[in-house]
């Protein structure tokens, strides 16, 4: 299979190409390497484009909203117009159930108003794993460098390497009569359940704002029917990692 993919140099970018290298064969588009997708050439024939570029992260978008629409809507916008008849599988949020909330989620809830009907988008929940920002909650426990923690939020970590084997579930199957897809493993877990497992204390215990979702928990029947679920434990993980 012929496949565009976008937000190559990122964090999921870069496990997907390592994930699918030697079974397709994969054409890189992303910013950091000078192919900015508001200019850049997108004369291509291919199967399928798997659209991972933009902008993430709740609290950046407080501050930079006018950036988040043009690197999630605008680009996506000519990136749909440009493969209108081609499969396009790209990158949603869990934050867009909740759109009203922050820039960030109403980004990616316009980007699945925009989108053809042959594109599927997938929200993600929260993903960790190797490659994963530095300043996302998970890298940051694993360093003991967790400064504070809301006390009423709850999240559903998926590990990236669960997450690939479900977007290449999805390159194959077309699941009728969705246009997004929920990809988490179906369990959210308390913050605050969390450090207390690894045994670390958080002096600093708030209440989450309103910018933010309390809990994302992914609903993945539809994944499941087709005979996927996840396979890496979080606890097995932080366990292995952990080293303070």
């Amino acid at each position: 299979m012929k496949i565009l993919l976008t937000g190559s140099e990122g964090f999921i970018g870069q496990n997907l190409q390592t994930f699918l290298k030697d079974k397709h064969q994969i054409i890189c588009i992303d910013k950091k390497t000078g192919n900015d997708l508001l200019t850049c050439d997108l004369d291509y024939d291919v199967d399928i484009v798997i659209h991972l570029a933009g902008l993430s992260g709740v609290r950046d978008s407080l501050d930079n909203p006018v950036d988040y629409w043009i690197n999630n809507v605008v680009t996506s916008h000519r990136l749909f117009k440009q493969f209108k008849n081609t499969r396009i599988l790209y990158a949603s949020s869990s934050t867009a159930r909740e759109p009203w909330r922050n820039p960030y989620a109403m980004s990616k809830f316009y980007m699945e108003h925009i989108a053809p009907a042959n594109t599927m988008g997938m929200r993600f929940t929260t993903v960790y794993g190797p490659g994963a920002r530095e300043e996302m909650f998970i890298p940051k426990l694993l360093r003991n460098d967790v400064h504070y923690i809301n006390t009423d939020h709850k999240r559903d970590f998926i590990h990236v390497n669960d997450l690939l084997t479900a977007i290449s579930l999805l390159m194959t199957n077309k699941i009728k009569k969705r246009k997004v897809i929920d990809i988490g493993t179906g369990i959210s877990n308390s913050l605050l359940d969390i450090t207390s497992h690894l045994n670390i204390n958080v002096e600093d215990k708030r209440i989450g704002t309103v910018f933010e979702r309390k809990d994302n928990k992914a609903q993945i029947n539809a994944l499941t029917e087709l005979g996927w679920k996840p396979e890496i434990n979080l606890f097995d993980y932080l366990k292995e990692n952990y080293d303070n």
